[in-house]
C-alpha cells in the first residue's frame, strides 16, 4: 500500500508551511494513521536551505502542544511525481508551483486555505515581519484547514 504524500509550500520554509507540516502531522497521528502518510514541507525560495523553522514559529507551535522538527528546503520538480496534494500557502506559492508544473504531474495543487471555511481561497498571511499575535493567528488557520484537509483525504482516499 503506498503511502499518500501531503507536501506543504510557503517562500521560505521557515514559518507557515513546517508549521502546517507539524499540526498535520500531530491530527494524522491522533488519528492513528501515520504510516499511510508520507508529509513533508519547502519553500519556493532557497533563502533558508538546512535552518530550522523561525524560532517564532516554534514557540508558537510549542505553546499550542506542537514541535516542529524540519529542515528548511526548497521545492523541487521531483515533488510533482513523490506528493498526492500540494498545498501552497498563497497565491504566490501557488503561480511560482504551477510554473514548474510537467504536463505528467499527478499531485493535487490546492491552495491551503481551499479547506479553511472561514475564508474558502485566501491566502494564509505571512507572519515573518509581525509579533506573536500573527503566528497565533497563523496557527489558527492552520490548524482548521489541517483538519479539514485531512477529513477531504480520508474520503477522497478512503482511509
Amino acid at each position: 500500500m503506498s503511502k499518500i504524500g501531503v507536501l506543504f509550500v510557503c517562500l521560505g520554509n521557515i514559518c507557515r508551511s513546517p508549521l502546517a507540516e507539524g499540526i498535520f502531522r500531530d491530527k494524522v497521528r491522533a488519528a492513528g494513521l501515520e504510516d499511510r502518510f508520507e508529509i513533508d514541507s519547502c519553500g519556493t525560495s532557497a533563502f533558508h536551505i538546512g535552518e530550522q523553522p523561525d524560532p517564532r514559529s516554534r514557540a508558537n507551535a510549542e505553546a499550542n502542544g506542537v514541535y516542529l522538527d524540519h529542515q528548511a528546503r526548497q521545492f523541487v520538480g521531483a515533488d510533482f511525481s513523490d506528493f498526492d496534494y500540494i498545498l501552497p500557502m498563497d497565491s504566490s506559492n501557488y503561480r511560482n508551483v504551477m510554473r514548474l508544473e510537467p504536463v505528467n504531474a499527478h499531485g493535487k495543487i490546492v491552495l491551503m486555505r481551499e479547506f479553511d471555511d472561514m475564508a474558502k481561497g485566501a491566502d494564509v498571511p505571512d507572519p515573518y515581519y509581525g509579533g506573536e499575535r500573527g503566528f497565533q493567528n497563523v496557527f489558527d488557520i492552520l490548524d482548521r484547514s489541517t483538519e479539514a484537509l485531512l477529513k477531504t483525504i480520508r474520503t477522497e482516499k478512503g482511509v
